[in-house]
């Protein structure tokens, strides 16, 4: 099979295919891993008392009783009792699984007893190639099995254009893992009223190592004994849950489903509309029927002037906000071939994450229509 890099269609299919085919030999309920942090003879933190081996089990189990009243969820703990799991077998349960989700839980900790928050953190960029590397070795092991080619439908982890998908996938499951952060932190923060320390992008094994939307939550500081009495108690417990599982399930409903909000349920949402921002002027993003392409640079909860060396001398960028999140771009086209050319320069010139992001429809394509 030749690929066609110039065929927009042709890669929407491919992304689908290996998405939904591939990685997935039978349909299934959305599957969720909850991951409680640490366990057994690693006690993780403990200060005051508190210790993070326990409250992140007994957190990660409340968050499973919540979802668990849900219907089309499949709940899979990497742990349910006080064991050691090797790092390693976390983001590996999650894989078997071919999970939509993978959440781990934890709670922070410094020697100063005084910072305390909420902060959520996803796969790093600096090391999101090991990512894609770690997938591949992971689906070599389908070419040992009997009839691989009728039962992934002609996915073969040698062939370039699979591997082309691999990729794809990837940047994918970074995106969706912020949108799914900032459900988190968002809740946390405007429901609970924690402080929010913000997302974080880090390298991070039990991420790096999940092929899959993947956030690792610090619930707070056991080090600050205000806040690890709160994590510690019942109560507080019940209440990170239950905005971990409102925040999951609203990304579920917005993107897997139906566009619902479960907030609804619970208490008032409010709707962020997404906006986009060229040479600091606010507009909306209106393209008509047009398509427009532009290469996304990178992804954060700080706001960057667009005139910043962070850009290493590339121009024309603009940036847009939606859940929290900065995104900013590069360029503006309504030629594909062109926008893989914007996309080479960007990752020239350092930004070796950039990849092309559609507009069409008066919609961006935030977390789902992207080539590569």
């Amino acid at each position: 099979m030749k690929f066609n890099y110039k065929n927009p269609i042709l890669i929407a299919i491919l992304t689908l295919f290996l998405y939904s085919s591939a990685f997935s030999q039978n349909d299934q309920s959305f599957t969720i891993i909850l991951d409680a942090g640490h366990g057994g003879k690693d006690p993780g933190n403990s200060y005051h008392g508190f210790s993070e081996k326990m409250i992140s089990l007994k957190t990660t189990l409340k968050v499973g009783e919540f979802l668990e009243k849900e219907k089309d969820l499949k709940i899979i703990y990497t742990r349910k009792t006080d064991v050691f799991i090797e790092l390693a077998n976390r983001p590996k349960i999650a894989n078997k699984a071919n999970a939509n989700l993978f959440i781990s839980i934890h709670c922070n900790s410094v020697k100063n007893f005084a910072p305390f928050g909420t902060e959520t953190f996803v796969m790093g960029l600096s090391r999101n190639d090991m990512n894609l590397e770690v997938a591949k070795n992971e689906n070599s092991v389908i070419l040992l099995e009997n009839n691989y080619k009728e039962t992934y439908q002609g996915f073969d982890p040698n062939k370039p254009e699979s591997l082309i998908g691999l990729t794809m996938m990837q940047e994918e499951n970074l995106n969706n893992s912020i949108l799914l952060a900032t459900e988190i932190q968002n809740n946390f923060t405007n429901n609970l009223k924690r402080n929010s320390r913000g997302i974080k992008q880090q390298p991070l094994w039990v991420l790096d190592a999940a092929y899959m939307p993947s956030v690792l939550i610090e619930l707070g500081f056991l080090s600050n004994k205000e806040e690890g009495e709160f994590l510690n108690s019942d109560e507080g417990q019940n209440k990170m849950a239950k905005q971990i599982a409102i925040a999951i399930l609203n990304y579920k409903n917005k993107y897997f489903g139906e566009g619902l909000n479960v907030k609804s349920k619970y208490e008032p949402n409010e709707t962020a509309s997404i906006k986009t921002e060229n040479n600091e002027n606010l507009k909306s993003v209106n393209f008509s029927n047009d398509t427009i392409y532009k290469v996304q640079l990178f992804a954060s909860s700080k706001k960057t002037q667009l005139n910043s060396n962070k850009f290493k001398g590339l121009k024309d960028i603009s940036r847009t906000f939606n859940n929290n999140i900065y995104r900013y771009m590069y360029g503006e086209t309504s030629s594909l071939e062109e926008a893989k050319k914007m996309q080479n320069e960007a990752r020239k010139t350092g930004f070796l994450d950039a990849f092309v992001v559609v507009f069409t429809d008066d919609k961006t394509s935030n977390a789902n229509n992207r080539v590569n």
